[in-house]
């Protein structure tokens, strides 16, 4: 069961919290606090290895881990994002500020066997609902990821079929592909 703090909160007394930081992720929707489940084996493998497949895709975007996004009155914390160089804001160091206040380009979340699917789906519509282009569901129980683009377009595929991806990426990868990564030490 997903831990959710029982006392309703503002997103800025949540983003105060001192358990925010813990590990898995803290996250804030419709007044709530929400921990994400721990990540197990299969996960944290599709996990890097997405990263992997589309870090340096294009020098345009940069591609992270949980990174936090708050925006739209929500604080979520999706697996994987691929965000413009151009929606981070600087300091005067020229380094990237900390907190990441908008959505990201694309959102991927990997479902985990005890999280609830419409809780993802609801925060990946959330981001697409804020300037988000692209949200994906990666199922490894079902073998399917589903896919969500605005204006709320949704396709589930399975097999051999191309995934969407950024319009601007050069990248054929189908769901088959990303569930081959399961497949430790075999060559499909």
């Amino acid at each position: 069961m997903t831990p959710v703090l029982s006392q309703s909160l503002t997103l800025e007394d949540f983003l105060e919290l001192p358990e925010l930081e813990q590990s898995p992720a803290w996250e804030y929707v419709a007044g709530h606090a929400v921990q994400k489940p721990m990540p197990k084996l299969r996960h944290s493998l599709l996990q890097k290895r997405l990263l992997t497949q589309l870090d340096g895709l294009n020098e345009n975007y940069l591609t992270l881990p949980e990174l936090r996004c708050t925006f739209g009155g929500r604080s979520i914390v999706p697996d994987v994002v691929m965000i413009s160089f151009n929606a981070i804001q600087f300091n005067e160091l020229g380094e990237p500020e900390d907190q990441f206040l908008t959505a990201p380009d694309w959102a991927i979340e990997i479902l985990s066997p005890d999280q609830s699917s419409n809780r993802v789906i609801d925060n990946l519509l959330h981001c697409l609902k804020h300037g988000s282009k692209l949200g994906w569901l990666v199922d490894p129980n079902d073998y399917s990821v589903l896919i969500l683009t605005a204006p709320q377009d949704v396709k589930i595929c399975r097999g051999d079929q191309l995934l969407q991806v950024l319009p601007d990426l050069e990248l054929q990868l189908t769901a088959q592909d990303i569930f081959n990564w399961l497949k430790l030490g075999k060559k499909e």
